[in-house]
């Protein structure tokens, strides 16, 4: 790795790192094929020997996601669920595309054949529970065809068919050697329980909740199982607003949210989901994930992975749906959360911006910044990748209005594919994209049918590589199936391009190439994948890992070509398209064992403006290594902290608050190991007493991902006399019209608001100017608040 990537590296871990603090956790870890496995909250022994970086449970799944009363409708007679009266009744309406349109499960064991010939190897199914056919204000209904209104969760929708068919299908998947996955909800149920006090806007904790009621009779035991009717499992608290504690609090667009630190509610979903597990599903994708307090997760997941465990599902896999695009976020709930997961957002943000003829730069900082998965149970390596989904909208319409050109588009289109199906991660197919689906926007405008449409928007929309219309549309001939086929059969016969060692080449500053390798771990053979985001073709200079060596186009079209002897190739990379150079030989291995030296020391290993270390090493030679981390707290047993195998060679930590000393052990691809010791590190100064942090409306524009946020360091108060009184001074808050509060421990838990009230209102804040100094203090011992201006 260059000097000047080490340094952009370091970049990407510090830009924006202000934005949230990480601990990192310890759980679930399988280093090799063979070795032992760890739970989530299980420490990893230390042992001096090194580890291979993680690829388990699950690296190589090809997803295809359907939305299942979309997909084919194999059973008419259970389009109305089984329910007598109209369409607010029964919620079946085609025409209307808020409604059930028919899809079921028995349209998708006779279109097998059409999902295995995409190349999946793993069904995402949207939530298939028994859901609240309507709800919504009058003249606003629409029907819970998506899944995402639960009233029962321990049968299959009869819209969708019976727990018997889903039984069916999960035999036939498995049969073909597919993967069946759930979409699965703890947050919130369905919008049953409404407020006496017939208001719906956010109450703080420091008020009454809201007083729960039942529409009608029926509503107060409609839920399965029992204790979801107990409406103290409940927050009763409003409508989320989606900032502080609503966030977790709040109801999520009206439906009754969970009070998921209340132990009942931990057991109560993690037993219903154990249930499942043993009906035969695979894996679990959980909706809604940062809006459910990190303890639940905690649990939950070692509760779920412990009975997986058990009845020998070894390879059993969730991700979380964390919605947010920064990996300082997503990771929280992988390295605190302790989910195997968590689906990359971050790839689809990278991605799409470089389709949209993007900088190449930011591309090449999504994959630096994969250090932040990095623990003794995960990494960047099992994170499902997409380009489009239900809730924000189709590839196609994201990429939509480019260019005039519609073949343009269709290549742009085809790009994302190949980007996707070549770097790391797993890939997901969402239905009907593979037959050009465009749709207008998100949600409901994302959700056409394969079968023929019977609403009219969804018939009238463009169809990218084919006509408009109403007709059935599962065309194994359609350009993009057969593209995305493609890329499948290529992973499937190039593993490495699957979870292969992904390291970083080359970026261009602007529109242009993005080049990394791919690396196979047991043969050692290197591939070259550059993309290029420009109409015309570019030659680029790489740098690659295996000198001297010829290398042979793949996928593309390219001639074959020599590697120099310090390891640099030529490509040409057409416009809008991508190549794979497979090189001759392995990548050599170096003369004798690694050498190795730690790359910081002492204060140099803190990320400026956090509480975090960024701990490194060089490695000398252009050899892949594998780099496993411990370190030892004051006179403590070694402890991993997880095994990075891409230059530069690196896991983010948390600082604990005694003095540590780390080891890293180096490991080649021939099995030798070489072990460097840092000097003792000495405890960064903690905060005295407590630490204080005023998240508010603001944090959003001052550095941090989100505003609300207790986590982001960048708002933190601080006391150096040690007199109790904390306080934090600032001229980046822009004019304008303000609110925050103040929490301890950079958390809900304990905050105080107007007045010094425990869950006290919002504190206005009015910045009269930009650039205007504003001080907030907090008494610790009175509990005051102030905050001046000027």
């Amino acid at each position: 790795m260059k000097e000047t990537d080490r340094r952009r590296w370091q970049a990407v871990l510090a830009g924006g790192v202000a934005a949230i603090l990480l601990a990192t956790g310890i759980g679930f870890a399988s280093h090799d094929r063979t070795s032992t496995a760890y739970l989530p909250g299980d420490v990893v022994p230390g042992t001096g020997e090194g580890l291979r970086s993680l690829r388990e449970p699950l690296t190589r799944e090809r997803f295809y996601f359907v939305l299942t009363d979309r997909f084919a409708n194999g059973d008419p007679t259970n389009d109305r669920g089984g329910v007598d009266g109209d369409r607010l009744v029964h919620g079946f309406d085609p025409t209307d595309k808020g409604f059930f349109h028919g899809g079921d499960l028995s349209g998708i064991i006779d279109r097998l054949d059409y999902i295995e010939g995409l190349g999946t190897t793993a069904i995402w199914l949207t939530p298939a529970f028994v859901n609240k056919p309507v709800q919504g204000p009058a003249g606003d209904e629409s029907a819970g065809y998506h899944g995402y209104w639960i009233t029962d969760f321990t049968r299959i929708d009869p819209h969708l068919g019976t727990n018997e068919e889903m039984t069916e299908l999960i035999d036939a998947a498995h049969a073909r050697g597919m993967k069946v996955f759930f979409d699965i909800i703890t947050n919130h149920t369905a919008d049953v329980i409404d407020y006496a006090e017939g208001e719906y806007t956010y109450r703080p904790k420091s008020e009454p909740a809201y007083t729960p009621v039942f529409r009608t009779p029926e509503d107060a035991t409609v839920k399965v199982p029992g204790w979801l009717n107990d409406v103290r499992m409940y927050h009763n608290r409003g409508d989320s607003t989606f900032e502080g504690e609503s966030s977790e609090y709040g109801d999520f667009f009206g439906l009754d949210d969970l009070a998921t630190e209340r132990p009942e509610v931990v057991s109560g979903m993690t037993d219903i989901y154990r249930t499942w597990l043993d009906f035969g599903i695979d894996g679990f994708r959980i909706d809604t994930v940062k809006h459910v307090n990190i303890e639940f997760w905690q649990e939950f997941s070692r509760g779920i992975l412990e009975h997986a465990r058990e009845i020998g599902k070894d390879d059993f896999f969730m991700f979380g749906e964390v919605y947010d695009h920064s990996p300082l976020t997503m990771s929280r709930y992988t390295a605190e959360g302790l989910l195997p997961s968590v689906l990359d957002f971050g790839f689809q943000h990278a991605a799409t911006s470089f389709l949209r003829q993007g900088s190449a730069r930011d591309l090449g900082d999504w994959i630096l910044a994969d250090d932040w998965y990095i623990t003794p149970h995960s990494n960047a390596y099992s994170l499902p990748t997409f380009l489009g989904n239900h809730d924000m909208g189709r590839v196609a319409m994201l990429l939509r209005g480019i260019t005039n050109s519609e073949e343009q588009w269709l290549r742009r289109v085809r790009l994302g594919y190949e980007l996707m199906y070549l770097s790391r991660g797993q890939p997901v197919v969402y239905y009907g994209d593979e037959q050009g689906f465009v749709g207008s926007g998100g949600d409901k405008d994302a959700r056409q049918s394969l079968f023929a449409t019977q609403t009219e928007q969804y018939a009238s929309e463009p169809v990218l590589g084919g006509a408009p219309g109403s007709m059935d549309r599962y065309d194994p001939d359609h350009v993009l199936y057969q593209h995305i086929a493609a890329l499948a059969d290529l992973r499937e016969e190039h593993p490495a391009l699957a979870d292969g060692i992904m390291q970083f080449s080359y970026a261009a500053d602007g529109p242009g190439v993005i080049a990394f390798s791919r690396i196979d771990r047991d043969s050692h053979v290197e591939y070259l994948v550059a993309a290029n985001n420009t109409s015309d073709p570019i030659d680029v200079e790489v740098d690659v890992r295996t000198p001297g060596t010829g290398f042979e186009a793949v996928w593309g079209e390219h001639d074959a070509v020599q590697s120099t002897a310090d390891a640099t190739l030529s490509v040409r990379v057409p416009g809008l398209s991508t190549v794979v150079l497979r090189g001759a030989e392995p990548v050599p291995s170096a003369d004798g064992p690694p050498k190795a030296t730690f790359a910081l020391t002492g204060d140099g290993l803190v990320i400026p403006g956090t509480i975090r270390r960024a701990v490194s090493v060089e490695v000398e030679g252009t050899a892949p290594v594998d780099v496993t981390f411990e370190r030892r707290i004051g006179d403590g047993d070694w402890e991993v902290l997880g095994t990075n195998d891409s230059s530069p060679y690196g896991v983010l930590v948390n600082l604990p608050s005694d003095a540590v000393t780390y080891r890293a052990i180096v490991r080649d691809l021939a099995g030798r190991t070489t072990v460097v010791e840092s000097p003792e590190v000495a405890a960064v100064a903690a905060v005295p007493g407590l630490t204080v942090t005023a998240p508010g409306s603001f944090q959003d524009e001052i550095g941090c991902t989100a505003d609300w946020q207790p986590e982001c360091v960048t708002t933190t108060l601080t006391d150096p006399d040690g007199d109790g009184v904390y306080s934090w001074r600032t001229t980046d808050i822009p004019e304008g019209s303000w609110e925050f509060k103040i929490t301890i421990d950079r958390s809900w838990a304990e905050n105080y608001g107007a007045g010094g009230l425990p869950d006290g209102p919002n504190i206005p804040l009015r910045v009269p100017s930009d650039g205007a100094e504003v001080t907030i203090t907090f008494d610790s011992a009175s509990r005051e608040v102030r905050a001046e201006v000027g």
